[in-house]
């Protein structure tokens, strides 16, 4: 039987073009990113099955790809449950990493510390545009900082990255965990259910405030309960303003300084950002994960028609393997959708040095050819690309096939 040519259903072989787009960026991320003080960690792409399944990871902790314990330690004739099969599994994410990496180390790690981390993550997913089963991630987090710099660095780190990527006008949708649970609690709603209504809230862009009051309908919430929380969200507005009327409406639920903080975060960033994008204040923005206890934030880009990027405050989640909450904060990029969004407008990487190719005729003598290769060292030394072809017979396609890819200069070495 032939074997199987096509990668894994949700997964891709990486074309050249694309890769040079995929190094250029990852390049970009680690030049950007370390201006603003962010060390570069790796972790394993296998972690501990109890660490993947801690009730961390909202939905993601259903798609993991789970491994079978090895060798002696496998005993399918006497497993009567997963958890005597399996004792690892892919990373989903690279936060649950992160939080295990700093618990592991942090007696060695500056406080707070600003980590980089750039890996593959694997989702067992409905595979469709722009995501896949195995899949880039590019996160920074911001360990051992409960103020909100973190966030407000966060945000000018990221948008300066997708600056010098050319991209504009984008949207930076921002809101806090806090606030929502103090607008379901003023509503009505108990507090056993606030998943429940905040699953239902995250669908607002898609089925509109009247999709939402059925859905919260259909769950059988007080009427009452509904009106009031859905008012709430027909009064306020999607800036400081907004942020300040649900500081005023929600007194006794909602902890003044925690709107102040959030003002503060949205109108530094406005203040000082050098790029073309805006904050905006979105009470509707809820995010999957439940380890976040804070801000939350994501990037809305139109180009795209959702979200590439987003993030926030986990001051639980380190806690979990210590047992102590140390605060923390991230934001990550979402590297495979910016690729595509660059290769889907033809982006050409910055080329300073220029690209050249040398053809060279079949049979060349032995010291033609040493002079040839002696060039192209002392053109690669002064940093131009050089490619060194024999030439084919349809030296024209050879030629719109080099131009194509990027060498604007080619030149041809005959025997004679």
């Amino acid at each position: 039987m032939a074997l199987k040519k096509k990668p894994v259903t949700g997964m891709k072989d990486i074309l050249p073009s694309e890769m040079e787009i995929r190094n250029y960026v990852m390049n970009m991320v680690r030049e950007t990113y370390g201006t603003f003080g962010f060390s570069s960690i790796e972790t394993p792409c296998v972690e501990h099955i109890e660490n993947l399944c801690s009730k961390q990871g909202g939905e993601n902790e259903k798609l993991i790809f789970k491994i079978l314990k090895r060798g002696e330690k496998l005993k399918l004739d006497q497993a009567e449950t997963e958890a005597d099969l399996v004792d690892s599994g892919l990373r989903y994410d690279l936060t649950v990493p992160l939080c295990r990496y700093y618990s592991n180390n942090a007696n060695t790690l500056p406080a707070p510390f600003k980590a980089l981390q750039m890996g593959n993550v694997w989702r067992a997913d409905r595979p469709q545009r722009g995501r896949f089963r195995q899949f880039m991630q590019c996160d920074i987090d911001i360990p051992g900082e409960n103020t909100y710099l973190a966030e407000i660095e966060l945000c000018l780190a990221t948008t300066t990255l997708l600056d010098k990527l050319d991209f504009q006008k984008y949207t930076i949708r921002i809101n806090d965990r806090r606030i929502l649970k103090a607008m379901a609690a003023y509503s009505g709603f108990p507090e056993e259910s606030y998943d429940t209504v905040f699953i239902i809230l995250d669908k607002m862009d898609k089925i509109g405030l009247e999709g939402v009051e059925e859905e919260l309908k259909n769950e059988g919430f007080d009427p009452q309960a509904i009106e009031k929380y859905l008012s709430l969200f027909r009064e306020v507005q999607n800036d400081v303003s907004g942020v300040r009327y649900l500081k005023d409406k929600l007194t006794g639920f909602l902890e003044p300084q925690i709107a102040d903080d959030l003002e503060t975060i949205i109108c530094t960033v406005e203040d000082v950002k050098t790029g073309d994008f805006r904050m905006s204040f979105d009470p509707t923005l809820v995010r999957g994960m439940s380890y976040y206890t804070g801000p939350i934030f994501e990037i809305a880009m139109d180009e795209f028609g959702g979200s590439v990027g987003g993030g926030g405050r986990y001051d639980e989640m380190i806690g979990k393997f210590t047992g102590n909450n140390i605060s923390a904060c991230g934001f990550s990029i979402g590297f495979e959708r910016i690729v595509m969004l660059l290769l889907e407008r033809g982006y050409k990487i910055p080329d300073q040095h220029g690209r050249k190719a040398f053809l060279i005729e079949k049979n060349m003598p032995a010291d033609k050819m040493a002079g040839i290769i002696r060039k192209a060292t002392e053109e690669r030394q002064q940093g131009t690309v050089v490619n060194i072809s024999i030439m084919k017979k349809n030296k024209k396609f050879q030629k719109d096939q080099l131009i194509s890819e990027g060498y604007t200069e080619i030149e041809e070495f005959f025997r004679n």
